[in-house]
Formats: structure tokens, sequence, C-alpha cells
């Protein structure tokens, strides 16, 4: 029997995803949308595309949950952009409801998957996903660290003229400005780019990558990333469908690690079946921690907007 992913929101960033999984075959997809037609008209367009890709799977566009039951994975994106005039703490709660109610959702048809929340603000709404589901933090995880850590690679990549195979990132933190890229522990071919790059190129990498995505927002002027997106929502789906126990920076609910308590923040989690299976705890310095600390209380400030 083949596994199956659910994607609350046809937009550009679900329907993207569900591409991707489609693509790759890694499981049955259901797009989920409340707006009549969109999530049966890109399912049937996607479905269409498959015998040409060479994939077997099935996908299929609703209206409601029924066609979700079942689901091993339930992903997030559904949620409202940031507009002119709207404050930080208006799509806190506006967001809030719609993931409240995409959680309640699949946790009524679904009660043994995993939840992958991507709606910004992310750290916080994964707080939502939590609290209304009363899942553990193993089932819950919010996607944002591989996207930012891609970027990280790209730019790094870019400037040193190589391939973004040979580059592995690190950023831990909150999504957002507040995101901590660690260039000590983001190597090149296993050279740390700091024995490459000197302190002002490396500081001009970490800026921009903190950006990535309002500079996207910038160059688009309607609209906000999904390609990235996408791509590494399926990153994490693939290592939770295959057991991979492969380590990914996801948003987790932290415990005490890295001096956090109770709060969703970016960390290296190792991925399988179940979920999260742990958090790695690397050594930071004073001024990474610190760093960590100052996103973890962004974060903080988020879920305080919480209704």
């Amino acid at each position: 029997m083949r596994k199956k992913v659910t994607i609350v929101g046809a937009g550009n960033v679900g329907a993207t995803t569900a591409h991707w999984i489609a693509a790759k075959e890694l499981a049955d997809v259901v797009l989920v949308d409340v707006i009549e037609g969109v999530p049966q008209g890109k399912a049937l367009d996607l479905l269409e595309a498959l015998p040409v890709e060479g994939s077997d799977v099935s996908v299929i566009g609703s209206n409601d949950y029924v066609p979700t039951k079942g689901s091993d994975i339930v992903v997030i994106t559904a949620g409202f952009p940031r507009k002119p005039g709207m404050s930080r703490d208006d799509l806190v709660r506006a967001n809030a409801e719609i993931v409240g109610a995409a959680t309640k959702e699949a946790v009524k048809y679904s009660p043994e998957a995993i939840l992958i929340v991507v709606t910004n603000p992310l750290d916080a709404m994964c707080e939502v996903a939590r609290r209304v589901s009363g899942w553990p933090r193993q089932r819950i995880l919010g996607m944002a660290g591989v996207l930012d850590s891609a970027r990280f690679c790209t730019f790094a990549a870019m400037e040193l003229g190589v391939s973004v195979e040979n580059v592995q990132a690190f950023v831990l933190g909150g999504h957002g400005d507040q995101m901590v890229p660690l260039p000590r522990y983001t190597t090149v071919a296993g050279i740390p780019i700091t024995e490459l790059l000197d302190e002002a190129t490396i500081a001009g990498l970490v800026d921009r990558t903190a950006k990535g995505g309002g500079e996207i927002v910038n160059l688009l002027k309607a609209g906000s990333a999904y390609y990235a997106p996408g791509r590494s929502i399926t990153e994490m789906a693939d290592a939770i469908l295959k057991d991979k126990h492969k380590i990914l920076p996801c948003a987790a609910f932290l415990q005490g690690e890295y001096g956090i308590h109770d709060l969703f923040v970016g960390v290296p989690c190792r991925l399988g079946s179940g979920g999260l299976e742990k958090i790695l705890e690397v050594r930071l310095t004073q001024q990474e921690q610190a760093a960590l600390q100052r996103s973890a209380e962004a974060v903080q400030a988020l879920v305080k907007a919480l209704p």
C-alpha cells in the first residue's frame, strides 16, 4: 500500500510541493483548499503530467478532508500573506485560525500522521498545531531550516564558483531575520567556509540568507517563493516516508536543548518514519549562543501574540 501525503493549501507552495512529491513517486497526494475547483483543477493537471513523468501515484483535489483519511504526512501551507497595513500580531491571529482549523481536521482523519507546518510565522504556527493536536513533539515539525540552508548553500556556491553539491550549510534559529547561519559549520567539500572566505564576505552571505525570502518578494512584486519551499518540504517528507534517519534542520519543540524551553526553534533533527527521532546539539561559541537566544526571544514574542 502506497504512502499518502495531504497538502493543505493549493496555492503556489502547496501545488509545487504536490508536484515534487508526485514526480518523485513518494506517495499518493491529496491537495486540499477551500476554493472550489482550484485543488481539483491543479490535481488533475498534475495527474495528467505523470504518464509523461512515469510516476504511478494518485493525485486528487478536494474542498474537504474526507479523502485525506489515513495520511502518513499532513503538510499545512494554507494562510494569509502579510499585507500592507497588517501588523505582525494581525498576521499571527489570522493564520492561527487557519492552521488551527487545518490541524483539527488532520487529527480527526489522520490520527497517526506527522504534521509539517509551513504557514508563516512558522515557529508560532507550529505551536498552534501542537496546542490543537495535543500530539507529542516527535510528530510536529516546521519546515524552514532546509529552505534557509539551501539558500545559504546557493549563495556560498555562487561566491566560490563551486558546485552546490560541494556545499553543506548549517542554519539554526527561527525562520526570519533572526535566523542564525553558522559559518563555522558550513563546509565546502569538508572545508569550513571560514577557511575560504573573509569575514566581510561571509557576513554578506549570512545577511542575504536571512533576507532571502524578502529578496524574492521584492523581485516578484506580488507573491513569494515557492519552488525552493516546495522542494524543501519534499526533502523532509522523503526522509520520513523512507525512514532514512536523515539529519535535516527543522523547527522542533525544544525542551531544554540549546538552553531553550517550550519553543519551536530551528535545530538539526534526525528524521525517520516516526517523525523527529533525535535533536542533535552542537557546541556553540558564546556569540553564537547569544544569537540563538535572541532568535528564540523573537519566536517567544510571536507565541505571546497567539489568541
